[in-house]
């Protein structure tokens, strides 16, 4: 099932993310990617992604989270998500270090709440998975995290929010 988010991104919205090893911030991709940017924000703000894991980490490629069976255990980690897809926002945004991005399986409208953060440049991927946001601050905690760090707290800071 195809979801389109009811909230509409500004381009001001900063993701904090809460980890054991410190803080990532990122910035989203408005422009780009409106609808996966604003689904994300949505599931934030819901708390959906608040004590889930980083289930997937390949050094020197991706770290990645959001899969909701991470903390309930419901099903195979890897396969969950909010329960609808997201149809592709494919953009010229490249995969580069820091660079957030929509996990997705071999169908490009499976994207849902899964996303990855890239280790490096990953040329191979631009253009097919959908570019949502860039790391702004927190580099070095995503370089450190390891399979099974939770994310404690996903939070969206608003414009002049502190």
């Amino acid at each position: 099932m195809s979801h389109v988010p009811g909230y509409v991104c500004q381009g001001d919205e900063i993701a904090v993310i809460t980890t054991p090893k410190g803080v990532i911030k990122f910035q989203f991709f408005c422009d780009d990617a409106p609808k996966h940017a604003a689904a994300f924000i949505e599931l934030a703000e819901a708390e959906f992604y608040d004590g889930t894991t980083f289930h997937r980490v390949e050094p020197g490629f991706v770290v990645q989270g959001g899969d909701p069976y991470s903390k309930t255990g419901e099903g195979p980690v890897g396969t969950g998500g909010p329960g609808y897809n997201l149809d592709p926002e494919f953009n010229a945004r490249p995969h580069v270090d820091g660079t957030v991005a929509m996990a997705r399986a071999a169908s490009p409208d499976s994207a849902g709440s899964q996303f990855y953060i890239s280790l490096g440049r990953h040329a191979f991927l631009d253009g097919q998975y959908t570019v949502f946001g860039q790391v702004t601050e927190g580099l070095e905690v995503v370089h450190s995290i390891a399979k099974d760090d939770v994310m404690q707290k996903v939070r969206i800071e608003h414009g002049s929010d502190d």
